[in-house]
């Protein structure tokens, strides 16, 4: 059994893709965000950077106490390796996933989070900053669609968590002030991922919390 605490944002979707995916036993443990439940002190143990999405494993593979991981990225991997999906085995296409998971880690999820921010949270407009991650927000629609002009995968014919983790956030695509038609291997990449029935599963227990 997998506990997942979880809040209904891109990084929470995350992890709800590949448990739906897998097929793994889970339950979802709502943290609420908006009230700073992130705060507390019990969830500090499990997540102490203050952030959801984080799980503990009841079940380790080595067999000990139940184990506990924090960032979204970490999740990913550690629950691929435990499960052996979703993560080829084969060294190329394994690194090949790696370093598309660490992009969209470093780069996409962080860059287009501050675009949401200074697009609907800022107290006050700041017209350099909206503009700043406007920019860098194609830039990345645009890396990401020339890898899918390429290969139907971003690791290439298969999918796998590098898909998984950067879905989510194309997901929010119009808080981004982004046509998907613009970027139309994003946009056929997209639609293939939203259909799948784990997504579709995954996004109604989203909704009913």
């Amino acid at each position: 059994m997998i506990d997942l605490y979880y809040a209904p944002t891109p990084n929470g979707h995350k992890v709800t893709l590949f448990l739906e995916e897998s097929g793994l036993e889970y339950r979802l443990i709502r943290v609420d965000i908006s009230k700073g439940e992130q705060f507390r002190p019990d969830f500090l143990i499990i997540s102490p950077n203050n952030k959801i999405p984080a799980i503990v494993d009841h079940l380790p593979a080595d067999g000990g106490a139940p184990l506990s991981v924090f960032e979204s990225g970490a999740i990913l991997l550690y629950l691929a390796e435990k499960t052996g999906k979703l993560l080829s085995g084969e060294l190329r296409e394994r690194h090949v996933t790696l370093q598309w998971l660490f992009w969209q880690v470093a780069g996409l999820g962080p860059m287009l989070g501050q675009n949401h921010h200074f697009n609907h949270f800022a107290p006050q407009p700041v017209p350099y900053a909206i503009e700043r991650y406007q920019v860098e927000t194609q830039r990345l629609y645009q890396v990401l669609n020339k890898r899918l002009e390429r290969v139907p995968w971003l690791a290439g014919e298969h999918y796998s968590i590098a898909d998984i983790a950067a879905w989510p956030w194309i997901h929010s695509h119009p808080r981004q002030r982004v046509n998907l038609e613009d970027y139309p291997a994003v946009f056929n990449w997209y639609e293939r991922i939203r259909t799948r029935p784990a997504t579709e599963q995954a996004l109604q227990k989203a909704q009913q919390l």
